[in-house]
């Protein structure tokens, strides 16, 4: 299945049955797609329900793809396993740490979207209503390492515990930031996570993971190192 978007777009409309939406502009939610279900954040926008598409793929054991002007999301049907490239050597990522390492790549996105809405916004904070985002990431990444079964999945650990970190020490940064009154420039500047270097690099490496843990094959990427 082909979703086509503008480049800039990273979420589409998603029809959620039975959901009641929230005043708030963003809630975590419980999805079932072809009977696998998952978390995900569900956005708000004028009345309409938005979920991202990295994790719809993730909940649905599907995979996405940029190819040029095009994003293609493959959903398999229900109760089929994710699609493995032709003749992939049994040493490749593992399914169990695959789907464990998904969930925590998962929740380290919603950390860093929580996080970067409340700064831009000048929303106050302690930082207490994070702690559970650090706590469930934490735990993930725990479970990741107990799947890690072969070299492969090691060499994909070192990553997502690199990603884990990172994520960690900027939510820690802006956190004291926000206690000290300090993250004006966030709400001031519209471009001011653009040019925050650690803010891409974790957006960068998120996206990375999204994209090559379903692939089954251990790939490095800069942005995750």
């Amino acid at each position: 299945m082909c979703k086509r978007k503008p480049l800039g777009l990273v979420t589409i409309p998603f029809i959620l049955t039975g959901i009641v939406v929230a005043q708030s502009k963003y809630q975590q939610k419980t999805l079932v797609v072809n009977g696998h279900t998952g978390d995900a954040m569900v956005y708000t926008i004028d009345g309409k329900s938005y979920v991202d598409l990295e994790s719809l793929a993730r909940i649905s054991n599907g995979s996405l793809s940029f190819n040029g002007g095009r994003i293609i999301l493959t959903i398999p049907g229900s109760g089929e396993a994710p699609a493995r490239p032709a003749g992939q050597a049994a040493k490749g990522l593992s399914d169990g740490f695959v789907k464990a390492a998904l969930q925590d790549v998962a929740t380290i996105r919603e950390w860093s979207n929580t996080l970067a809405y409340a700064v831009q916004r000048g929303v106050p904070g302690d930082g207490s209503r994070l702690v559970a985002f650090h706590d469930r990431a934490a735990d993930q990444l725990r479970l990741a390492k107990v799947a890690a079964s072969n070299d492969s999945d090691q060499s994909a650990l070192r990553l997502l515990t690199n990603h884990f970190n990172l994520m960690n020490s900027w939510s820690d940064k802006l956190v004291a930031e926000r206690k000290r009154m300090d993250t004006g420039k966030y709400s001031i500047d519209p471009n001011a996570l653009a040019n925050d270097e650690t803010y891409q690099k974790i957006t960068g490496c998120t996206k990375f993971l999204n994209t090559m843990l379903p692939s089954g094959h251990f790939q490095d990427d800069r942005s995750c190192n």
